[in-house]
């Protein structure tokens, strides 16, 4: 084997036993690690998160839980509701790719056709703004798309040569034709609906340096939603912005305690306040990045997985950690109260 492809081959092993690692981080207690969490559009007593071991609905605003089972696979790695069809469900897991629901969450199937049977896990969905049949999907093995709710898959990874490991997704919703894609390589940009890709590292990481193990994993992308040239990558090794869709990035947040960014949050009317999550808890800026506050009264473990913002209510924040379950915030961060996933009392 020539020595590059070893050297490759070797980083890319390297990055999937890191992505399996943060899927098992947590495990041993059920329930305590949060992955991944996913709020009704429009019904605020609704909402359903994903732990390492089953997708869990509450239907009195995180009051109760509701279990479901976690299907014949062994993690379920993340939750998305249909922005349109909100009782349906999409849940990804490792070793059995995609289930859905389409009665939230009473039945699940699986919608594998055309997913490799080698997916080991999904990392993220992504729908269409307007045609939410149409979805993306993150993966181990590179990125997918279905243009039918999940009946059908296809690969999209042309551009991607040297890439396998999608770990996150995001679409530009005022011109749903361009897409971005984190990977173990850096960033992709596509402007054709993910039917080709074009690496756009320049300011993010050295080519040279995407050689070495564990170079960078880009983690999280989120998109102004006022002006989407403007582009956030949480990433293995610090955040990110770009203000020409990627043709540059520059590194912000040096002053943030630890590197690894895990999740952000932008809100929706006011861009300039971002919010952001990783192994040092939650970080708010009201600058568009220039300046972070930690934002962590009531948070029992700082370890932050998942963070999410109430579409009702930007006042009201969620947080799930890797080892001390989820948090809701109603104050814009300011404090947090656990919001533990105990089941309703059985009825007598």
């Amino acid at each position: 084997m020539h020595p590059e492809y070893a050297t490759s081959s070797r980083s890319l092993l390297i990055l999937a036993a890191w992505l399996l690692s943060l899927a098992l981080t947590g495990c041993e207690k059920e329930s305590q690690a949060i992955v991944s969490i996913a709020l009704h559009p429009t019904n605020t007593n609704i909402l359903y998160v994903a732990t390492n071991d089953a997708v869990y609905k509450s239907r009195d605003a995180g009051a109760t839980w509701e279990r479901f089972p976690s299907f014949s696979a062994r993690r379920v790695t993340t939750v998305a509701i249909d922005p349109q069809l909100p009782a349906t469900i999409y849940a990804g897991t490792m070793g059995d790719a995609v289930y859905k629901s389409p009665d939230g969450g009473q039945h699940w199937l699986p919608h594998n056709v055309g997913l490799k049977e080698h997916v080991s896990f999904v990392n993220q969905f992504v729908f269409h703004p307007v045609l939410s049949e149409k979805i993306y999907a993150a993966t181990t093995v590179g990125a997918f798309y279905t243009k039918d709710a999940g009946r059908e898959w296809e690969e999209r990874m042309n551009g991607m040569k040297e890439v396998h490991i999608v770990t996150s997704i995001a679409i530009n919703r005022k011109d749903p034709t361009l897409l971005y894609a984190g990977t173990t390589g850096g960033i992709y940009r596509s402007e054709d609906e993910a039917m080709v890709w074009k690496k756009i590292n320049n300011g993010l990481i050295p080519e040279q340096e995407l050689m070495a193990s564990m170079a960078l994993g880009v983690n999280a992308i989120e998109l102004d939603p006022v002006n989407p040239d403007i582009v956030y990558a949480g990433t293995t090794k610090g955040l990110f912005r770009t203000k020409n869709r990627g043709e540059v990035w520059e590194r912000i947040g040096q002053n943030l305690l630890a590197p690894f960014v895990s999740s952000i949050v932008i809100h929706p009317a006011e861009p300039s306040v971002i919010y952001i999550g990783g192994p040092q808890g939650v970080w708010k800026s009201a600058d568009s990045g220039k300046t972070w506050q930690a934002i962590n009264q009531g948070l029992s473990t700082l370890n932050i997985r998942a963070l999410a913002m109430a579409p009702q209510n930007t006042q009201t924040l969620y947080a799930g950690t890797n080892g001390s379950g989820l948090y809701r915030s109603t104050d814009a961060g300011a404090t947090w109260a656990p919001l533990p996933l105990k089941a309703a009392p059985a009825q007598q």
